[in-house]
């Protein structure tokens, strides 16, 4: 399969990759990402995880396969990013409470020496339990969720939180392994 570096500097993705026994090294992307387009499609997402990889292009060496994705949590057909602060963390869980929600990661991984580029998107969906203000609050200040899209981790979520989940845990927490697997066999 030859060298594989991951464009991305998230503990939940390499997490993923040595849980599957991937050995890969990091380059953290240097793509600034534009959060200001909040209405979801897969074409902007994928394109985000493709910008990604490609600006790690010029920063390798030796030929290898890199691989860049982005998870958004999209509710209503609107991206739900990061959150701006504690403040903003609050208001997303609030809007989440007690509603479904889709989780979609975009997987892009390129073959440096043919140029050859292949990418799938996975989505998951995710229910909460209607959360009161002090549960929210409790978690924003315990976990400290800044770094999630959609303002939280599912594999860090206490009990009584997440109503129900289906499709991919992985690709919720970050990268769906089967997806991943897929895309590197198809080169």
């Amino acid at each position: 399969m030859g060298k594989i570096i991951l464009a991305s500097s998230s503990p939940r993705r390499q997490h993923i990759l040595r849980q599957n026994n991937y050995e890969f090294e990091v380059i953290p992307s240097p793509y600034i990402e534009d959060h200001t387009k909040t209405d979801f499609s897969y074409e902007f997402i994928e394109s985000l995880a493709e910008n990604k990889a490609l600006a790690v292009v010029p920063l390798v060496k030796e030929p290898c396969k890199i691989i860049g994705a982005d998870t958004v949590v999209v509710l209503d057909n609107k991206i739900l990013g990061k959150p701006n602060g504690e403040k903003g963390a609050v208001e997303m869980l609030k809007k989440l409470s007690g509603r479904k929600h889709q989780v979609v990661t975009a997987i892009v991984v390129i073959d440096t020496e043919t140029g050859e580029l292949k990418k799938q998107s996975v989505t998951s969906e995710v229910e909460f339990e209607k959360l009161t203000d002090k549960q929210i609050e409790f978690y924003v200040k315990e976990y400290k969720p800044i770094d999630k899209a959609g303002s939280y981790g599912i594999q860090e979520m206490p009990k009584g939180y997440i109503k129900s989940y289906s499709g991919s845990l992985e690709n919720i927490i970050g990268l769906c392994p089967t997806a991943l697997a897929e895309l590197l066999n198809k080169f």
